[in-house]
C-alpha cells in the first residue's frame, strides 16, 4: 500500500476539497503527505487568486510568488496537523506545473501523487486538465485523480467553511510557533504580530465566520431536523464564549507586549485557547456538517454557498474579506520568517512543529530556482 503522497495544491475550492481527501486517504493507509505548490514566475496570474496580484510593486510581488505559497502551505497541513498524520510542504517556482509535481514527487520519495483535475466533463466521459493529463502521461509513479469537475454547491459550502477552519488553525499554529521559539531563545515574542493575530481572530472567525454559521448553517439545520440540536446549542454557546477568552487573551498579549505581563502566562492561554478551538471545530466537521449533508437540501445549500462564497451577504464585503486574508497571510509568513529568518530554497515545513529544515544538497541542487528569479 502506499506511504507517502504527494498532494498538489493551488488555492481552488477543488485544492481545498482534495487536500481533505488526501489526508483521509493518507490516514486510512497509515502514510505521510507532503504538499506541493508550484508558484507562478512574475507575469504569471495565481490560479484561483487573480486579485491578489494587487499592483506591481515589489511587496505584493513577493507575496504572489513566495509568501502565497506558504499560505497555501500552511492551510494544507492545518488540516494533515488535525488528522494526525505526519507531513512536509516543498514549493518550487514553476513555469511547468507538472514538471514541478514531477520532480517534487521524485526527490521527495512519493510513492503516489493525488491530485485533482480542474477539467470538466464532456459528451465523451472525463475530461481532464492540462496539467493533470501531463502529470499522467509523465509520471513514474502511480497519480490518483481524485476529481474531474467543479464541486456541487454543497461541496463548495463545506470547502470554504473547511478553508476557513483551517486558516485559523494555521493562525493557532503559528501563534503557538512564535511563542516557543521566543521562550526556547531567551527572547520575547514580536508584540506587533501577537497583536495582529488577536486582531486576526477577533475580527475574522470572531465577526463573520460564526455569524455565518450561526444564520446560515445552523438555522438552516435546526429547520430539518432537530437530532443535533443539543450540539448547535453547545456550539452557538461556545460562539459567545469566544469572545470572552479573545478578550482574556488580548488583555495578555498587551501586557506582555508593554512589558509587566508573564510570557509564560500567556504560553498557557493560548494553548487552552487553541484546544477550545480544536474542539470546537472538530465538532462542527464530525458532527454538524455530516448532518447537514444528510437533511439539507439543495436550495438550503445554494443560500449557505451564497453566503460563505465571495462573501455576498451583503452585510459582509468582499474588501473586509480580502483585507482579513492579508492580515492572515501576514501571521503565516511573518511567524515562519521570525522562527527561521534564513529560510533555504526551495524550502520545506514539517509536520511536527511546523518549522523548516534545510533541504539535502541533492535536492537544492535539483530543484534550486529561487523565487526573485522572476525579479530579475
Amino acid at each position: 500500500m502506499y506511504r507517502h503522497l504527494l498532494v498538489p495544491v493551488d488555492g481552488t475550492a477543488l485544492s481545498t476539497e482534495t487536500v481533505g481527501q488526501a489526508v483521509a486517504f493518507a490516514r486510512s493507509v497509515g502514510a505521510r503527505v507532503t504538499f506541493y505548490f508550484a508558484a507562478p514566475k512574475s507575469g504569471a496570474s495565481t490560479q484561483g487568486e487573480p486579485e491578489l496580484l494587487w499592483n506591481s510593486s515589489s511587496e505584493q510581488l513577493v507575496y504572489a510568488f513566495e509568501g502565497r505559497a506558504r499560505e497555501l502551505l500552511a492551510k494544507a497541513e492545518s488540516a494533515a496537523r488535525a488528522a494526525g498524520i505526519p507531513f512536509a510542504s516543498v514549493s518550487t517556482v514553476s513555469e511547468r506545473p507538472h514538471e514541478g509535481i514531477l520532480s517534487a514527487a521524485r526527490l521527495s520519495g512519493c510513492d503516489l501523487i493525488f491530485m485533482a483535475s480542474h477539467g470538466r466533463r464532456s459528451s465523451i466521459g472525463m475530461m481532464l486538465g492540462s496539467q493533470t493529463l501531463k502529470v499522467l502521461m509523465n509520471a513514474e509513479i502511480p497519480v490518483l485523480v481524485a476529481a474531474t469537475s467543479n464541486p456541487a454547491a454543497p461541496a463548495r459550502a463545506i470547502g470554504i467553511i473547511h478553508d476557513e477552519h483551517r486558516s485559523l488553525a494555521a493562525v493557532l499554529h503559528a501563534w503557538t510557533h512564535l511563542i516557543t521559539t521566543a521562550r526556547r531563545k531567551g527572547t520575547r515574542p514580536d508584540a506587533a504580530l501577537m497583536r495582529a493575530i488577536v486582531r486576526y481572530i477577533r475580527d475574522f472567525p470572531l465577526a463573520l465566520h460564526h455569524p455565518k454559521e450561526d444564520e446560515y448553517l445552523f438555522r438552516r439545520l435546526r429547520a430539518r431536523t432537530a437530532s443535533v440540536n443539543a450540539d448547535l446549542d453547545e456550539l452557538e454557546r461556545q460562539h459567545e464564549r469566544d469572545h470572552r477568552l479573545i478578550d482574556e487573551l488580548a488583555a495578555l498579549v498587551e501586557s506582555e507586549a508593554t512589558g509587566g505581563g508573564d510570557l509564560a502566562a500567556v504560553e498557557a492561554a493560548v494553548a487552552r485557547y487553541a484546544s477550545f478551538i480544536w474542539e470546537h471545530m472538530g465538532r462542527e466537521e464530525s458532527v454538524i456538517l455530516p448532518a447537514a449533508q444528510r437533511h439539507l437540501t439543495d436550495s438550503d445549500w445554494v443560500e449557505i454557498e451564497a453566503a460563505f462564497s465571495a462573501n455576498r451577504d451583503p452585510r459582509f464585503h468582499i474588501d473586509t474579506d480580502m483585507e482579513y486574508r492579508r492580515l492572515f497571510s501576514r501571521i503565516v509568513n511573518h511567524a515562519l520568517e521570525a522562527s527561521q529568518p534564513h529560510l533555504p530554497d526551495p524550502w520545506i515545513a514539517t509536520g511536527s512543529t511546523g518549522s523548516a529544515r534545510p533541504v539535502d544538497r541533492e535536492v537544492q541542487g535539483a530543484l534550486r530556482q529561487h523565487v526573485t528569479d522572476g525579479f530579475e
